[in-house]
């Protein structure tokens, strides 16, 4: 079970953390990717993770901005977001694959146990 946390409404330029937490299963067997959709629109990746960590992957709109990392004694990855744009609102999503995150990740291909979402709004 995936759960994830820490949206909120922010300026432009602004920040957030969103915290993506596990239970029920060995957290660092598990790639863990970040995802967003908007209404209307398919939802699509973000950043991923390694099970180990040591491997990170990036939507091209969001690198340099975002930041992704992995507390696997805490069973939980994060998603640091700065310099935020009104296009990066959405409902942020998270989901595990076993152990990398694969070819596939922006589709969210082999993906499972999607977590509830959180609302991340970008506006003045």
């Amino acid at each position: 079970q995936l759960q994830a946390s820490g949206g909120g409404l922010v300026q432009p330029g602004g920040s957030l953390r969103l915290s993506c937490t596990a239970s029920g299963f060995t957290f660092d067997d598990y790639a863990i990717g970040w995802f967003r959709q908007v209404p209307g629109r398919e939802r699509e990746g973000v950043s991923c993770t390694s099970g180990s960590g040591i491997s990170k992957y990036y939507e091209d709109s969001v690198k340099g901005r975002f930041t992704i990392s992995r507390e696997n004694a805490k069973s939980t990855v994060y998603l640091q977001m700065n310099s935020l744009k009104p296009e990066d609102t959405a409902r942020y999503y998270c989901a595990r694959t076993f152990v990398d995150c694969g070819s596939g990740w922006l589709q969210g291909v082999y993906f499972t146990s999607w977590g509830q979402e959180t609302q991340v709004t970008v506006s003045s």
